[in-house]
């Protein structure tokens, strides 16, 4: 399969690609929403992300891309290396990106009765789905909005607990999916509820460049990739190399950042100005600012980090206000500068990334 196009050579879209990073680094945050006109790089900025990724370590054979040092034991190989006290056989893969069609079904997704095998062998056995291949991976639904409604629901519900648990027709299996949850979407074909677009970690909204260099540029780049796919990985491969690195130590150190007491208590400052429900606002913020401190390298969480994830982290959090008309975007950028003051979250993830 050809190469994918290099994350770091995608130009603009930075809220985008650092939510899709602050996502890889700590899958916990609950996936990225990405809405915006067609043809402005969303699905791109996922493969490419993925592709970024190190490799990671898995069990041959096993349906879910077990990891040798966590194997979950349900896979028929996984089993079978356990009864017979054997090491099983391990080999290297690239991060598994998973498309969701729009029209898959329940058991497409959560997996099934393996009617094949039933019916040829008399044999009772799992099937897995699409949540199965996306173990340890990404798993990305275009057009988000137009899938249905329970099925959103269900894929939330998985990857917040990261289990998928099926039970029909006398299964009862449970088998670890862990993955990151992308969505994307065209606002003018339909919004997702309120309460699923809450379950969202993060929601960027993606437009396509106005300026007309930056226009340029975007399409100078994509023509010399799709005539020359080795020559642009080839010149992009000392910024993908320093891009690779850096997420890969933010995992490991993600754990080891501090979110000192002050940065928490600007997070419920900020959440309670703008009036958001529950508490998820909160969370997200703080995991957000620890993902992008340590993909910074800072051993602890600012109000800078926190100033710069707060848009994606709560614009898709507010109600509805009647005495208010301006955008969710808007109302965010608004607290955030009365709150910590100088410029809006906005800008200054936009300062960083130049």
């Amino acid at each position: 399969m050809a190469a994918p196009y290099p994350f770091s050579a995608i130009v603009g879209q930075d809220e985008m690609k650092l939510a899709l990073m602050i996502a890889a680094i700590d899958p916990s945050i609950g996936g990225v929403l990405a809405f915006g006109e067609r043809g402005t790089g969303k699905s791109t900025a996922v493969r490419a992300l993925a592709a970024l990724l190190p490799p990671i370590e898995a069990i041959e054979g096993c349906p879910y891309h077990c990891d040798p040092a966590k194997p979950c034991g349900l896979s028929e190989a996984c089993a079978a290396a356990a009864e017979r006290g054997a090491t099983p056989s391990v080999h290297t893969i690239s991060v598994p990106v998973v498309d969701l069609p729009l029209g898959a079904t329940e058991d497409r997704i959560v997996g099934a009765l393996d009617l094949e095998r039933a019916l040829t062998r008399g044999e009772k056995a799992f099937e897995p789905g699409l949540l199965a291949y996306a173990n340890r991976g990404f798993l990305y639904i275009d057009e988000a909005n137009l899938l249905e409604d329970h099925l959103v629901d269900l894929l939330l519900d998985v990857a917040a607990t990261g289990q998928n648990i099926v039970e029909r027709e006398g299964l009862s299996i449970r088998h670890p999916a862990r993955f990151v949850l992308v969505g994307s979407g065209n606002p003018e074909e339909g919004e997702l509820r309120p309460q699923l677009l809450d379950r969202f970690g993060l929601f960027v909204e993606v437009a396509a460049p106005r300026d007309l260099d930056e226009r340029v540029q975007v399409i100078r780049r994509r023509d010399a990739f799709e005539r020359d796919p080795s020559a642009f990985h080839e010149a992009w491969q000392a910024e993908e190399d320093g891009l690779r690195a850096s997420i890969a130590g933010a995992k490991e150190s993600l754990n080891e950042v501090d979110v000192p007491d002050e940065v928490v208590a600007r997070a419920a400052e900020l959440c309670v100005s703008l009036g958001t429900d529950g508490l998820r606002g909160e969370l997200t913020l703080i995991r957000a600012a620890r993902a992008l401190a340590a993909l910074e390298g800072a051993p602890a969480a600012t109000q800078d980090h926190l100033r710069r994830v707060a848009p994606a982290a709560l614009r898709h959090r507010l109600r509805r206000d009647p005495l208010d008309e301006a955008g969710s975007g808007v109302r965010v950028d608004r607290a955030i500068g009365e709150i910590f003051g100088g410029e809006t979250g906005r800008d200054a993830a936009r300062t960083a990334a130049q």
